[in-house]
């Protein structure tokens, strides 16, 4: 089961003794940092999580589900994620 948004607000809220609406406050804030950083070709690190970064997907050709037609998909930028190696040690 995936964690969401709001299990994460109310786990950080509790455990740093804030309101849920502060902590809220500071996800959405660091959504829009984590966006003007990307759109502006900027990497972002965040430490012992990982980095976040723009890459370019090449053009291609692929198949469309429903008739079996090729297709050709365009080129676009997409968001890679490089886990930090203390997460990836931490797993393993």
């Amino acid at each position: 089961m995936a964690l969401t948004k709001d299990q994460l607000v109310r786990d950080i809220a509790d455990s740093l003794d804030l309101t849920q609406a502060a902590v809220r406050g500071v996800f959405e804030q660091l959504a829009q940092i984590v966006q003007d950083s990307l759109e502006n070709g900027e990497e972002l690190t965040l430490p012992g999580i990982g980095k976040l970064k723009v890459a370019e997907r090449a053009a291609r050709s692929g198949r469309n589900p429903q008739t079996g037609k090729t297709i050709q998909i365009a080129a676009k930028k997409v968001v890679r994620f490089v886990p930090a190696k203390a997460l990836a040690d931490s797993l393993n």
